[in-house]
């Protein structure tokens, strides 16, 4: 269970929201410059709330007045919207990067389907295995819960649509907190359990 009540000043606005996930999916949804990111930069430790607190599996993460959890002790997948793969190292040694256990690595790369890519370069692949990259390197991790920001918005439809349904199969063995975010109405209903509106850093009834 990831558990967040928060507030931050921004530049035109405060956030100032709190929900609770469970193991379920969880969308994130509303116009640009709502805060949504920054919420999950917030959770994954990128950046502090002002005031609040911050649990996951009842580890506190943030709390107001004490030190925070660093980025790398939180437990936290992050796919950002730009994928963030290193150039200079293969597909694998992306992948390992951060890695666990060797024996899930290989069920995700089989799962996923992406043997065939392995030894190649990011330049070298597509916008749509780049994503795959992406998330076969977050689960890798073996994280606690999982941060999405707009993770399908540069695929074509065909290659989001495979996407997003490699997301909802995964969640289904892999039964941990996931917050997306996107833009696209579409996505958030196929996607989430729970859609959460959010305007200028405050959730909407």
């Amino acid at each position: 269970m990831l558990e967040l009540a928060i507030t931050k000043k921004l530049k035109n606005f405060s956030i100032d929201t709190a929900f609770n996930v469970a193991e379920e999916i969880v969308v994130l949804f509303g116009p640009s410059g709502a805060g949504k990111t920054t919420i999950l930069n917030c959770i994954a430790g990128l950046t502090n709330p002002d005031e609040g607190r911050i649990t996951l599996n009842n580890r506190r993460l943030y709390l107001s007045k004490e030190k925070p959890i660093p980025v790398q002790k939180r437990n936290i997948g992050y796919l950002f919207q730009d994928y963030a793969l290193f150039p200079h190292m293969t597909v694998k040694k992306n992948i390992d990067y951060g890695m666990k256990d060797k024996a899930l690595v290989h069920k995700l790369i089989s799962v996923i389907g992406i043997e065939h890519i392995l030894d190649r370069y990011p330049q070298q692949i597509s916008g749509g295995e780049k994503q795959r990259v992406a998330l076969i390197r977050a689960l890798a991790t073996e994280p606690e819960a999982l941060l999405l920001d707009e993770p399908f918005s540069s695929l074509d439809d065909k290659t989001r649509e495979e996407c997003q349904r490699e997301l909802l199969r995964l969640h289904s063995i892999w039964k941990i907190p996931i917050i997306m975010v996107t833009h696209d109405y579409k996505e958030a209903e196929m996607l989430g359990n729970r859609i959460l509106l959010i305007r200028q850093g405050k959730l909407e009834k």
